[in-house]
């Protein structure tokens, strides 16, 4: 059992945890995830590790109440313990000695947007973090993203905070204005993701994104996470989460994230008896 230390409201829908597992704090890294179950009726669910102190042996998750098992996992509060955490998985990112980037999270990702920022600018390097919303309402992060970052960049779509725009009318803005990036880091909607690479691709700036496809069991064998990469097919959960954003099918991603869109909102599993989505 994990037991949850502390529980943080962040905007109606998402929601901070940081829970008790000293032995996975002991080894995380920025850009590894864990999968979660709330009880032995619940599903899997992969969650990015938005935080981790070896001290105190604990590690911070942010999550977007979506679907029946986050809203299951957002109803629990401090003191209560989550039945199984695994972890850390994936591959850590490799930042290849870079000494000037871009971040660039958007909305609930700006949850994984923050630990590589912290990373990169606890390293030395100079980071510009690009954080983009909806509008004002959902900012979550502001203070500690402001707080891990060279210059920090909030922008929203409707102007009501901050830059009014998308984030990648923000990045190219920098990039135009002189600012030589070694390396640009997306995190966010594949969409956003995609466009952030369009944009980049032209000044040939190496660009890694963290993909989320539909994931079941996190070590490679069931195959679920299979993304296409340079024509490649690898899979998230062992290869990545991060890839070459220049070299990812973004289409095809989309599709296959969208498969089961519709029966995820109310399919019961007859396993589990938990409903099928995060």
């Amino acid at each position: 059992m994990y037991k949850i230390l502390k529980r943080k409201q962040l905007n109606e829908n998402i929601v901070l945890m940081e829970i008790e597992a000293p032995y996975i704090a002991n080894k995380a890294k920025a850009g590894q995830f864990i999968i979660y179950r709330v009880d032995e009726y619940g599903e899997r669910v992969p969650l990015t590790i938005a935080d981790y102190d070896r001290v105190r042996g604990s590690i911070t998750i942010i999550f977007q109440t979506i679907g029946g098992s986050t809203k299951k996992l957002a109803a629990l509060n401090e003191g209560d313990s989550i039945l199984d955490v695994v972890g850390p998985l994936g591959t850590a990112t490799e930042y290849g000695g870079a000494k000037r980037v871009a971040v660039v999270g958007g909305g609930v990702g700006c949850a994984i947007a923050y630990p590589q920022a912290k990373a990169l600018f606890n390293a030395g390097a100079e980071v510009d973090l690009i954080a983009g919303f909806r509008d004002k309402s959902i900012i979550i992060l502001e203070d500690e993203m402001k707080a891990v970052c060279t210059d920090f960049h909030l922008c929203t779509d409707d102007g009501s905070a901050g830059y009014h725009g998308f984030v990648t009318n923000k990045l190219k803005e920098l990039i135009e204005g002189g600012k030589k990036f070694d390396l640009v880091i997306a995190i966010g909607p594949v969409p956003m993701m995609k466009f952030v690479c369009k944009t980049t691709e032209p000044y040939a700036i190496k660009t890694l994104v963290s993909l989320n496809p539909i994931m079941i069991d996190g070590t490679g064998m069931c195959g679920g996470c299979r993304v296409r990469v340079g024509g490649e097919l690898k899979y998230a959960c062992v290869d990545g989460p991060d890839f070459d954003g220049h070299m990812v099918d973004f289409d095809e991603l989309m599709k296959r994230n969208a498969t089961y869109r519709e029966q995820e909102k109310s399919h019961v599993c007859r396993i589990t008896g938990g409903v099928r989505n995060a």
